[in-house]
């Protein structure tokens, strides 16, 4: 049975050759999916290293407390900007690791380069800059206006 699993396995990179291309791009080669593949494991482990930092330096931030009694208002504002800047930073992490896994579960899914969208080809030019893109620039550009 290992065999079999470890022959499944072997297949797989060559399967995963088979994404869609845009019009006049080459089809991937076994080497740039294995590329595409180590950027979306990397892109998801330092998303969740950022997610670690910014909620430590968060836990930092309510630890020194809140309450302004005492404390000149300068300093209240200004704790209350690191604690703003320290969430939007720690929720956009969460947003860019959100969106590395959906890659990665499309790419193990054998659904990576279609658009999510309208299900053309995103481009493999596009992934190969954005490897975490899901969508086609048309579409992202669509959803961005909105």
């Amino acid at each position: 049975m290992a065999s079999t699993h470890t022959q499944q396995a072997a297949a797989e990179p060559a399967a995963s050759v088979s994404f869609p291309v845009a019009e006049g791009e080459d089809p991937w080669t076994e080497e740039e999916v294995e590329e595409i593949r180590q950027e979306l494991l990397a892109d998801i482990a330092r998303m969740e290293r950022a997610i670690e930092v910014a909620e430590a330096g968060l836990a930092d931030l309510f630890e020194e407390g809140s309450d302004g009694a005492g404390r000149d208002p300068a300093d209240v504002g200004s704790s209350n900007f690191e604690r703003d800047q320290e969430m939007s930073l720690a929720q956009n992490a969460r947003d860019m690791l959100d969106q590395a896994q959906l890659a990665y579960r499309m790419f193990e899914a054998g659904n990576y380069g279609s658009c999510e969208s309208c299900g053309q080809p995103i481009g493999k030019d596009r992934l190969q800059v954005f490897p975490r893109a899901t969508m086609c620039v048309a579409c992202k550009q669509r959803e961005e206006r909105r």
